[in-house]
């Protein structure tokens, strides 16, 4: 026998939803490239980038690396808005780490201005994201041990003039940086 909502308890039926399955709004400029994990009797082998000749990432061929970063983050710590107006990141997470990655854009001309969008990193999935200048970005680690986020960039840090803006981590409403609970 085939039910509706209708036959649902009067409280329960106002509140049923159905989850969304399709495709996430994204953000222009955004590039997320799932990497391939090999895994053997003696551990795991990754590989996250390659540099040609020119000393151009492969799969970006338009950024030179310049620097890279690693930041490690505690259980439950938050760090975000932060904004680059002249330099690009791309961030990976370790596979075994749980990390939720935030990212809005900010930039007025943009064709999907104001987009907010998650992403989780790592949660046994080894990606590379690529965020273009203007995009807040941040992060949040939501497992219970510390994690380890590694990001390139294509511009070396300037103590005297750092490309490095700021916005308060709640701007968008703390729950922004919350699981979502289905």
């Amino acid at each position: 026998m085939q039910i509706t909502k209708d036959d649902l308890i009067q409280d329960i039926k106002i509140e049923v939803f159905t989850q969304k399955y399709g495709a996430k709004p994204t953000i222009d400029g955004l590039k997320i490239i799932e990497l391939k994990k090999f895994s053997g009797e003696d551990g795991t082998f990754e590989e996250l980038l390659r540099i040609n000749d020119q000393g151009n990432l492969e799969i970006f061929p338009d950024f030179h690396l310049m620097q890279v970063n690693r930041s490690k983050l505690l259980p439950g710590a938050i760090k975000a808005w932060h904004i680059h107006l002249n330099q690009e990141d791309i961030w990976y997470a370790d596979p075994e780490d749980h990390m939720l990655l935030g990212l809005w854009d900010i930039r007025e001309d943009s064709s999907t201005k104001n987009t907010k969008f998650k992403l989780v990193l790592g949660a046994g999935v080894s990606r590379l994201v690529y965020i273009p200048r203007g995009v807040a970005h941040g992060v949040v680690n939501i497992s219970n041990n510390p994690g380890t986020v590694i990001y390139f960039v294509n511009k070396q840090f300037n103590i005297q003039s750092p490309d490095e803006y700021r916005l308060p981590w709640d701007k968008i409403g703390k729950e922004f940086w919350e699981c979502e609970k289905a």
